[in-house]
């Protein structure tokens, strides 16, 4: 019986940071490595290294695919050197590589740019015959029968599962490279397809991985409210997170099914309070309906039993420090249950990217060894309101006071009154505790311990508080 040929699947991670998802406990699995897995032919035994829970050593193979963030580009080609040094081939895709190919080609053998799907069976097909090509055009194909991944190489540790309903997203925000990669279209997998993978996942805890959940449109919304009332009538038990657009909380029906299908955090790509700094960044929905819509979806969203978590942009051009305090001090006094605040960030391929580099406002220039710069907790640009390290000193001041410890008991205390469910706490507590910068110092005690003691006293004093009825 002829030996199999061996894929190595490398999902690398900057060894040198940390970047804006630092906790384990909140990461979800690589899930296109294992659709790349499932679209290999069965003559080729497949293994997944990944460097989240595993450092990388060298192994033999046949053939090493690998995919990387910008943040991740570097530990990627790194790997990727070692194999050529040995004359094994490798290929790279993924969103860096694809909107950066001839620089990740001095590395590699061969990208594949796009969505890998339509092409990875050529690709195996001549890396067979000895005919690896150095590009491969993916197309962006119709999501109706996706494959779904090998579960069984990802990762056990994960405590969330993953997987996705759709692809693209419309809105083209001047700093998001979604629409470059998955395009402007939105494309979304049959409920059916979608409701029979769920029901082989078997994690409690799922991260839905589409840009905005319910997506845009009336047939868009029936099909997502199709998956919400099938999960609920096939009784699969799930906790999960999803992102969304403000239009999440418009929809009382929509919300409804959700909440008892187990969504119980949402994240909101609020970005900014203010019109002008919306506009600036092209968040053209937010800025149609208006900031003071935010409290009535939070409100909404909450009487729904769901958290929400509000991601927001720190260094647009409009931004000064008494601008910077304000939106610190709005996030405080909001119902946002749980905080992301990053730096804004061009990434490869973004209009603001390209902006920024023709207006020579970029920090770090020396590509790719720079891109270790790139992962959304530092500044990288020159903002137009004040000096990059005043920027930096401001952003670390507002975030030793809304991530300071009581700030962070508080948000937990006031998700259990709003939403009246301990597994939406306990999630958005997970969530701050993650995104709390690691700079900030370290409690002697367990504050984690401590929530839960102060929470379990709460639940006593006020037994129909939650229970997760809803």
């Amino acid at each position: 019986m002829p030996r199999k040929r061996k894929l190595l699947l490398v999902n690398p991670v900057n060894p040198n940071r940390h970047g804006l998802h630092k906790n384990r406990g909140f990461l979800f699995p690589p899930v296109s490595l294992g659709i790349i897995a499932a679209l290999t032919p069965k003559s080729w035994e497949v293994k997944l290294v990944d460097e989240i829970w595993e450092g990388f050593t060298y192994q033999e193979a046949d053939l090493v695919g690998i995919t990387a963030s910008t943040a991740s580009a570097n530990r990627a080609y790194a790997i990727a050197s070692r194999y050529r040094l040995a004359g094994v081939p490798v290929v790279m895709g993924g969103i860096h590589a694809s909107l950066c190919p001839e620089e990740a080609l001095e590395f590699v053998d061969s990208v594949v740019i796009g969505e890998a799907e339509p092409v990875w069976v050529e690709v195996i097909a001549d890396v067979e015959a000895g005919r690896l090509q150095p590009k491969y055009q993916g197309e962006r194909p119709d999501l109706h029968g996706a494959p779904w991944p090998r579960r069984d190489l990802l990762h056990p540790a994960y405590p969330f599962a993953s997987l996705e309903t759709s692809r693209g997203c419309p809105m083209n925000c001047e700093f998001c490279s979604v629409t470059a990669f998955n395009g402007r279209g939105h494309r979304r997998r049959p409920p059916e397809e979608v409701l029979a993978e769920l029901e082989t996942i078997p994690q409690k805890k799922l991260m839905f991985l589409d840009d905005n959940i319910i997506g845009y449109g009336k047939t868009s919304r029936e099909q997502a409210l199709a998956i919400f009332k099938g999960m609920v009538e096939r009784k699969m038990n799930k906790l999960w997170f999803c992102q969304a657009s403000l239009n999440f909380g418009d929809d009382e029906e929509l919300l409804r099914w959700a909440s008892r299908a187990g969504c119980r955090v949402v994240l909101l790509g609020l970005e900014a309070e203010e019109v002008d700094a919306l506009e600036e960044v092209h968040k053209s929905l937010n800025v149609q309906r208006g900031v003071n819509s935010y409290a009535e979806a939070f409100c909404r969203i909450h009487q729904a039993g769901i958290a929400v978590l509000g991601a927001f942009i720190f260094g647009m051009d409009s931004d000064t420090p008494e601008r910077l305090r304000r939106r610190a001090t709005f996030i405080l006094k909001s119902k946002i249950n749980a905080m992301q605040v990053t730096y804004l960030t061009p990434f490869p391929g973004t209009r603001l990217f390209d902006r920024y580099r023709a207006d020579n406002r970029l920090l770090y220039t020396d590509f790719p060894r720079d891109w270790d710069h790139y992962d959304m907790t530092e500044a990288v640009h020159r903002p137009g309101g004040m000096e990059a390290a005043h920027l930096s000193k401001i952003v670390g001041e507002l975030n030793r006071r809304m991530y300071a410890w009581p700030v962070l008991f508080r948000r937990a205390l006031s998700t259990l009154w709003q939403t009246r469910r301990l597994s939406a706490t306990k999630l958005v507590w997970d969530f701050n505790i993650g995104y709390r910068p690691r700079k900030l110092f370290a409690p002697t005690y367990d504050p984690s311990a401590m929530m839960l003691h102060v929470l379990s006293r709460y639940l006593e004093a006020h037994p129909h508080s939650s229970g997760d009825t809803k």
